[in-house]
């Protein structure tokens, strides 16, 4: 059981969140947000990335006596909060301060009076060990409360804390496509501010935290999103959440309510089998392989019921350069340690989109689209996944092969697009794509 203020290592992690109840009642630990831990800033694939170096003027020294101020969407609002740090890519002690959570009103500046204090074991401050992770005590969110909780749906959190390092290599996920804020180095606990004034730096990714956990009935079943940069939301739009994850759960809220969460846990450049090794000091862009991140980012979170699995195209990358075997094989392997974890989960496959024609140096070629296919029919056919959501079909150009043109320009910078990522007309596309039925569990 992961109790409030328990550090996890990376050895062992303790049993799955979501066997712990959020309280007296039928009440239970639902995950409403994660965004994957993918390694040391700054190796990764960031999305409309502002200049960072007034931030983190020295990235082996990391954060420096500065306070950060994460933004993001939960998906489901409930009256108590709880809140996961990671210093899973760290080679120092992590140590935090000031935390506070609050409701976000615009730029840095939270909803006055909506911010509120995060303890740990009831103290104020935690260290969290090389490798490790730390839930937050339970805090009340009482502008959560119904009847307002509905009114709350889309709207973001603000999650602010002070690290006051420095804190060595940055545990980070780097495409977060949502601006959130940073303190200057040196500036302190700012945590407790509900202005911006204290917050003129900006950044388009999340540091040291990786989920969220709402007080939801119990039973609430969630939706989590796997895979890589087209999960992720390249090419969509930045602070825009029109991610195909995002487009599912607006069509899942829209009948069913508070009743359902859907969380993404993409990383841009993932795959399912590569790297073959992965540590703080030999980092990837694309993060640990499928396989090596199944027990942090999908198991030991809470009530997940549903895994949707995308991915495949960077394995047949040149960056990849695997075999159709080698990553049908891994996919098996995932798809059973996830059922032996998780009793009566329900896997979902997805076919793998189009990249011929690519402009990106890796991608785009006939080999790789020759692997997609052949994978792409062990998804449909194979009989490994409980039900299949056909993306291939619903992006890819039947005259071209790759994607369907209205798909290509990027949705945040207007550029040309890569013929790899799809825009908001792509991902809209793949969202629609998805029959609710495949995704919920069935009973």
């Amino acid at each position: 059981m992961i109790l409030a203020g328990t550090i996890l290592g990376t050895g062992g992690l303790a049993a799955p969140a979501r066997a712990q109840t959020a309280g007296a009642g039928p009440e239970a630990w639902t995950t409403a947000w994660t965004g994957s831990a993918q390694g040391p800033y700054p190796v990764g694939n960031p999305s409309a990335q502002p200049n960072q170096s007034f931030a983190f003027p020295d990235p082996a020294e990391g954060a420096r006596d500065q306070t950060f101020r994460l933004v993001l969407r939960p998906d489901l609002w409930g009256r108590r909060a709880r809140l996961r740090f990671t210093n899973a890519f760290g080679t120092r002690p992590l140590r935090l301060a000031g935390v506070h959570a609050g409701l976000h009103f615009g730029g840095a500046a939270l909803v006055p009076g909506s911010n509120r204090p995060v303890l740990f074991g009831g103290a104020a401050e935690a260290t969290i060990p090389p490798g490790g992770q730390l839930w937050s005590d339970a805090v009340e969110l009482p502008f959560a409360a119904e009847p307002d909780a509905a009114l709350l749906m889309g709207r973001k959190l603000a999650v602010s804390f002070h690290v006051p390092g420095p804190s060595g290599p940055m545990t980070w996920h780097a495409k977060a496509l949502q601006t959130s804020y940073v303190s200057p180095p040196g500036s302190g606990a700012q945590g407790a501010e509900e202005g911006e004034a204290a917050f003129p730096y900006s950044t388009a990714s999340w540091f040291f935290l990786d989920a969220v956990d709402m007080a939801a009935p119990a039973g609430t079943p969630v939706v989590l999103c796997f895979g890589d940069s087209i999960t992720d939301g390249t090419a969509s739009t930045m602070n825009g959440d029109d991610r195909w994850p995002d487009v599912l759960s607006r069509r899942l809220h829209a009948t069913l309510g508070s009743r359902v969460a859907v969380v993404n846990a993409g990383i841009g450049g993932n795959q399912v089998v590569g790297p073959a090794e992965y540590s703080p000091e030999k980092p990837f862009p694309g993060g640990p392989s499928a396989l090596a991140r199944l027990e942090r980012d999908i198991i030991s979170l809470s009530g997940i019921r549903t895994v949707v699995w995308l991915e495949g195209t960077n394995d047949f990358s040149r960056n990849g350069n695997a075999s159709f075997e080698a990553v049908r094989d891994g996919m098996r392997q995932g798809v059973e340690r996830l059922r032996a974890a998780i009793p009566g989960l329900r896997v979902v496959g997805a076919t793998v989109t189009p990249a011929l024609g690519s402009t990106s140096a890796a991608h785009g070629h006939a080999e790789q689209d020759e692997k997609r296919r052949q994978l792409n029919a062990f998804i449909r056919e194979g009989g490994l996944f409980d039900a299949v959501v056909d993306f291939d079909a619903a992006t890819r150009d039947p005259a071209t092969g790759g994607l369907k043109p209205e798909m290509v320009p990027d949705s945040t910078t207007g550029a040309a697009g890569d013929k790899l990522h799809p825009n908001r007309a792509g991902y809209l596309a793949m969202g629609m794509a998805v029959p609710p039925g495949a995704v919920l569990p069935k009973g």
